[in-house]
Parts: C-alpha cells; sequence; structure tokens
C-alpha cells in the first residue's frame, strides 16, 4: 500500500513537472506576424531558430499580405509586426497601435519582365520604364491584393505621373494572389511585373522572365518591426516580443540576416544601425 501511495505521489509530480514545463515553454513564446515574403524567402525558417537558442524565445509566425498583418495586430492577436509597408507601419504607430517603428532590414523591388522585353524598358529608370509599359500597352500584372509589393507599385504608378486606375485596360492584368502567383502569371502571359528581390531569387520556374530593371533608389523595400502596444492588449507579451525585437536590431541578429543567403546570394540587407532605412 505504502508502494502504491509512493508510485501515484511520483506519477503526480512527474505530471507536475511536466506541466511546468510546458507552462513554462508556453510562457516563452510569442506570435509574429510578418508579410508573405520574409516567409517564402526562406528568412524566417532559417532565422527563427537561431532566435530560440539564443533568447530561448520561440516564435510563431502568421503569414499575411500586409493589410491582413495590420488587421490581425489591430486586434491583438500577435505580439510583434514584421512587415514592409512603411506609410501603413507609421499610421499604425500614429493610431496608437504601437508605440515606435525599428528598421531592421531592407533589400529592394525589380521589374520583371520577358529576356525579350518587347516594351523597350531595360536598363532605364522605374519611372520611365512604368511610363513606356503604359505607352505601349505592354501586358503587366499586378498582385492587386493590398499587399506591401502591391502598396509599392501603386505609388510608383504616382512616381511616374500615371492614374493608374484611370488608364489601365486589358493590359493590366491581376492576379489577386502572393507573389510566386504573380510571377507564375507574369510567365506565362509575357508580361512584366514588380517583385521584390527576395522573391524573385527564390523563384524557380523563371522560364523567359528576367530582371530589366534595377538599382533605382526608389526601389528601395525597407522592412520594419513594430510591439503591438500592450496598453490597447494587454495580453501582448511586452518583455518577450521587444526582447525579440531587441535581438533583431542588436549585432548579432544584424549579423544573422546579413548571412542568409539563396543560391549564394545575400537577400536581405541589415539596417538598423541606420535610422529612416
Amino acid at each position: 500500500m505504502a508502494v502504491r501511495r509512493l508510485t501515484v505521489a511520483f506519477a503526480l509530480l512527474c505530471g507536475l513537472a511536466g506541466g511546468m514545463a510546458a507552462s513554462s515553454a508556453e510562457e516563452r513564446a510569442i506570435v509574429l506576424a510578418s508579410t508573405t515574403s520574409t516567409q517564402a524567402s526562406g528568412l524566417l525558417d532559417y532565422l527563427l531558430p537561431i532566435v530560440r537558442d539564443k533568447t530561448g524565445i520561440e516564435v510563431t509566425v502568421i503569414a499575411r499580405r500586409s493589410d491582413e498583418v495590420l488587421d490581425v495586430a489591430r486586434r491583438g492577436e500577435v505580439d510583434v509586426v514584421l512587415m514592409h509597408a512603411r506609410p501603413q507601419e507609421e499610421k499604425f504607430v500614429a493610431d496608437g497601435f504601437a508605440t515606435k517603428r525599428y528598421d531592421v532590414m531592407y533589400n529592394d523591388f525589380v521589374l520583371i519582365g520577358p529576356k525579350s522585353d518587347p516594351a523597350g524598358v531595360k536598363g532605364k529608370d522605374i519611372a520611365t520604364a512604368l511610363k513606356t509599359i503604359e505607352a505601349k500597352g505592354a501586358p503587366f500584372i499586378t498582385r492587386g491584393d493590398r499587399s506591401g509589393t502591391h502598396a509599392a507599385e501603386l505609388a510608383l504608378w504616382i512616381v511616374a505621373g500615371i492614374d493608374i486606375a484611370s488608364v489601365k485596360g486589358a493590359w493590366y492584368r491581376e492576379s489577386g494572389q502572393g507573389m510566386t502567383a504573380a510571377l507564375d502569371a507574369s510567365r506565362t502571359a509575357n508580361a512584366y511585373v514588380l517583385a521584390d528581390r527576395a522573391s524573385w531569387i527564390a523563384f524557380r520556374e523563371r522560364g523567359d522572365l528576367d530582371i530589366v530593371v534595377e538599382g533605382d533608389k526608389r526601389l528601395l523595400n525597407q522592412y520594419g518591426a513594430m510591439l503591438v502596444n500592450p496598453e490597447k492588449h494587454p495580453n501582448v507579451k511586452k518583455e518577450l516580443g521587444q526582447t525579440f525585437i531587441d535581438w533583431l536590431i542588436s549585432p548579432e541578429g544584424q549579423a544573422a540576416i546579413a548571412g542568409y543567403k539563396v543560391d549564394g546570394q545575400q537577400v536581405f540587407f541589415p539596417n538598423a544601425d541606420r535610422p529612416g532605412g
């Protein structure tokens, strides 16, 4: 009887210890909302195990287009946001949903098109290229999905002096999906498309596509991180979320970001030490 009582007690202690371990693991976990480009490029698969090893924080990712990332953050369903739509990010802070935005890294957008370059825009600046594509009615694929890349594309049409909503025709075709789907549509239609470089490097089925415009400073693609404001959502894990951000912008985190490569090419460039991007 005494042995049985000892066995039961031991089992209870084991269960309690297991429950405490599970609780501890759960407490060291955060939810990150990020745009699909960080996920599709493979960056997060590479980076988050390093984060776990260095900080003990387990990060669960919700990958969405930019407007959806901010929607879930406004509802307090995530702790941290990592995205690339700066005007929307700054409004998010101004509206009180975060108290600060941190530059983390950047890459750039590139204009992709057929190697034959039917519009004759290769090597031009982005504004001239878009004006030429519109004037010639050359096929162009837009994501049309309110993502960060879509927002950047719309801003570039404005830079080019074109009201795309007024002039778009059959040549301007909406994908309505993610970057890989838009690149697929571009390949199939022999069309131009704006892509972030990370997604382009990771895209395998290129067919006759190639980069036709790059290097224009207006093609900068800046990524920022924000802690969801715990004053609006008390469930936000303030300390762990801030620890995660602090690691991203630390020399160690920045070096890890710089170390991520696809086919030998660096995909993201850390710039947390340069405020404003």
